[in-house]
């Protein structure tokens, strides 16, 4: 379950709303049968910070990135833009970091710790609160997905449905395997972790 996976128990889930976005995506991916799951894994970076993936399914088809924001309102960014807006109209706008170039920093740096061997074999997915309007949201990557969590299993699906095998059956356990050591690190890791991202959104 996600309390074994993650490390996070229900109650922890129910009252941090960015954990239960992540929760909500996880046991709709275990929904569908997918049994290499890993939540909140941490690896290192070439600046000594540390790169966190909320969640990484591994299957024969390829790595699978989700990126999750529970947030409402409003969304609009570019692929390329280093903040995204968050709108409750006219007065009321948040900025945070583009978690399209996010998951792409999260995907190097997994495909790095892999020693580059399923380098075009990741698929990026950011996947938004329901309660959310995604707004000129312009994509260029043919890997990469920004979707509201009640379209995640349909884009899934269609995704698999189109796409060849890409990895044995022994490729993906050995991928689970070595990223599992690096899922649900000490609270000092994520602390410092945290300490970055708001250093880089006030930079």
């Amino acid at each position: 379950g996600y309390k074994k996976v993650s490390g996070n128990g229900f109650f922890k889930t129910l009252f941090n709303l960015g954990v239960g976005g992540e929760f909500r995506t996880y046991y709709k991916l275990w929904q569908m049968g997918e049994k290499y799951i890993l939540t909140n894994v941490y690896l290192p970076k070439e600046d000594n910070s540390t790169s966190e993936s909320d969640i990484i399914v591994i299957n024969e088809y390829g790595i699978f990135v989700f990126e999750s924001k529970n947030y409402s309102g409003f969304i609009y960014g570019g692929e390329n833009s280093k903040t995204c807006t968050q709108s409750f109209g006219k007065f009321k706008k948040f900025k945070f970091l583009n978690p399209i170039l996010q998951n792409k920093g999260h995907i190097k740096s997994i495909d790095e710790y892999l020693d580059n061997k399923y380098t075009g074999k990741f698929y990026s997915f950011i996947v938004f609160s329901e309660r959310c309007s995604l707004k000129k949201i312009k994509l260029s990557g043919k890997n990469v997905f920004v979707i509201k969590r009640n379209k995640l299993e349909s884009e899934y699906k269609k995704l698999l449905k189109r796409e060849t095998k890409k990895l044995s059956p022994s490729e993906v356990r050995e991928i689970y395997a070595v990223l599992k050591t690096k899922s649900n690190v000490g609270e000092d890791i994520k602390k410092k972790h945290i300490e970055n991202i708001q250093k880089k959104l006030n930079a």
